[in-house]
């Protein structure tokens, strides 16, 4: 073979090699099309599946939130129940009533507005929290008659009470009670008396100290339980009403001023039971003096029953011979709101024989010309802008065997 025909073959052998490579090429590239293919399928199935988790993600959040939210509510549901019945754990009244409940829904406007039930489970610390509770809405969603809440710290029973049973008698629907005792202490009334089932869970009470300012606290948060109540007055076992209840009522709920004894004594049992440690938020220009039977406005109720930092320097620095329930609502007010209070009580006491108590009445002392006295006071006071001898509506302290002829003049001197 001759070198012409070697490199014609030569020749040939190459141009059928490199077409023999172009499908190989073209396969490659179809091949590699159909992966890109794939690939872009692949990514879109991805990409849906990331989406599909994502959402999921957002409706478990959601539904994790709502159950948050459900359990927040039915913890605080469990703490607003107990504040309107008896044992409300075992009361489930979103779902059903069941036999604690009866017939009665716990969360209906009336039961809320109106607890009847005072025996409830709740701690101090619950309790002024709830009854801390101040709606913003202007007006309420059910008929409202303003009460005056009657609250009576005792140590036991109640020895005049005979006598309070008339003066509330035919009056249903404008006051409500409130009985603190000793802890312990069961209050035993007939079932149709107006005190029946109105004793509040109590604690020990000792005199002169500080448990006596928490227990005014305690009647105050209970009574505010009760969207109704206006007005609160403060009375012990040794006080009674020297006018009927239509005078009281009507005396209380148009004024515009709350009735705290308020003054300021420079002597060692008025700013001589002042503690400098109680300043930079009390100083003794501050301080005040007054009786610890008061009677006080809603509003100024749930600023008291709400106050921490200011009762808290009460606690730490006012013991015996500084008594608490004497000095702290005097000055709060005389800080925060003057112009609302009257600066007078409207329980009547005698301090003419001196000593860390007032005298004490019995059966003899009381006839007409003295009840008469206590109903017109000589030395007048200011009422509505006016001067007025009705300075009193209630008087201290009247031992038991003052009942007698206390229901015997009632009629006749008190009106009822």
């Amino acid at each position: 073979m001759n070198s012409t025909t070697s490199s014609s073959h030569q020749k040939r052998k190459k141009i059928m090699m490199r077409n023999s490579v172009r499908p190989e090429k073209d396969e490659s590239l179809v091949a590699q099309h159909g992966y890109f293919k794939k690939d872009t399928s692949s990514k879109l199935v991805r990409f849906i599946v990331f989406l599909m988790v994502f959402i999921g993600g957002i409706l478990t959040g959601l539904v994790s939130t709502s159950q948050r939210s459900t359990f927040n509510f039915d913890n605080y549901y469990k703490i607003y129940k107990e504040s309107f019945q008896n044992n409300a754990t075992d009361c489930d009244v979103i779902e059903q009533k069941d036999q604690k409940c009866g017939q009665i829904d716990c969360l209906s406007i009336e039961n809320i507005a109106h607890p009847k039930e005072l025996n409830h489970g709740l701690s101090d610390q619950e309790l002024l929290w709830r009854a801390s509770l101040f709606p913003k809405i202007e007006g309420y969603p059910f008929k409202r008659v303003p009460k005056v809440a009657f609250m009576f710290l005792t140590r036991g029973s109640l020895p005049l009470l005979p006598l309070w049973e008339k003066f509330f008698s035919g009056h249903q629907g404008f006051y409500s009670i409130y009985v603190h005792t000793q802890a312990g202490f069961v209050f035993q009334v007939s079932p149709d008396s107006v005190f029946f089932g109105r004793q509040i869970p109590s604690k020990e009470v000792m005199w002169g100290d500080v448990s006596l300012a928490d227990a005014e606290k305690r009647l105050l948060a209970n009574a505010l339980l009760d969207f109704s109540n206006e007005r609160f007055v403060l009375l012990s076992e040794s006080c009674i009403p020297v006018y009927n209840f239509q005078t009281v009522y009507r005396y209380i709920i148009e004024s515009p001023h709350t009735f705290v004894e308020s003054y300021d004594d420079p002597t060692r049992f008025g700013r001589g039971r002042y503690d400098r440690h109680m300043r930079p938020l009390i100083v003794v220009e501050q301080w005040r003096k007054g009786a610890q039977w008061f009677e006080i406005s809603r509003a100024l109720a749930v600023e008291i029953i709400s106050d921490y930092k200011y009762y808290d320097l009460f606690r730490k620095y006012c013991p015996p011979p500084c008594f608490p329930d004497e000095h702290y609502i005097a000055t709060y007010l005389n800080i925060f709101h003057p112009s609302l209070n009257s600066n007078r009580t409207l329980t009547w006491v005698d301090w003419s024989q001196g000593g860390p108590h007032p005298s004490t009445f019995v059966g003899e002392n009381i006839t007409e010309a003295f009840i008469e006295k206590i109903r017109n006071y000589r030395k007048q006071c200011w009422y509505n802008s006016k001067r007025t001898s009705v300075c009193y509506l209630f008087a201290r302290k009247f031992a038991p065997s003052t009942l007698e002829p206390l229901l015997e003049f009632s009629s006749k001197v008190m009106g009822f």
